[in-house]
């Protein structure tokens, strides 16, 4: 098991940057997956970004260019670095480690983006 603890949600302008952080109870070295997803009220969460134990990223077309994903194994930290915010980005961000087959996510961190 791994308890997840996201951090550095808020508010800010469009256009503006963001960079959200997800540390892990344990080490994430051998985590195969972790990653973000989000969700607004009323809709599916969706995958934002992944990354496995490999390196390998994966990016929503929604996204690309302007989030990028990244893991510090020796921290046990997931980042989530978002730029050029736009308010259709605003949701809650959550984070979650996938391992052993089974997904366990962070309790959630607000970004919300003004026009």
């Amino acid at each position: 098991q791994v308890q997840l603890v996201e951090s550095g949600g808020g508010l800010v302008q469009a256009g503006g940057s963001l960079r959200l952080s997800c540390a892990a109870s344990r080490s994430i070295a051998s985590i195969n997956q972790m990653g973000w997803y989000r969700q607004v009220p009323g809709k599916e969460r969706e995958l934002v970004a992944s990354v496995t134990n490999g390196g390998r990223t994966n990016v929503a077309d929604s996204v690309k260019g302007r989030f990028t994903i990244s893991r510090d194994n020796a921290k046990n930290t997931v980042y989530l670095q978002m730029n050029s915010l736009k308010p259709e980005d605003t949701a809650v961000y959550y984070c979650i480690a996938t391992m052993t087959g089974q997904g366990y996510w962070g309790q959630g961190t607000q970004v919300t983006v003004s026009s």
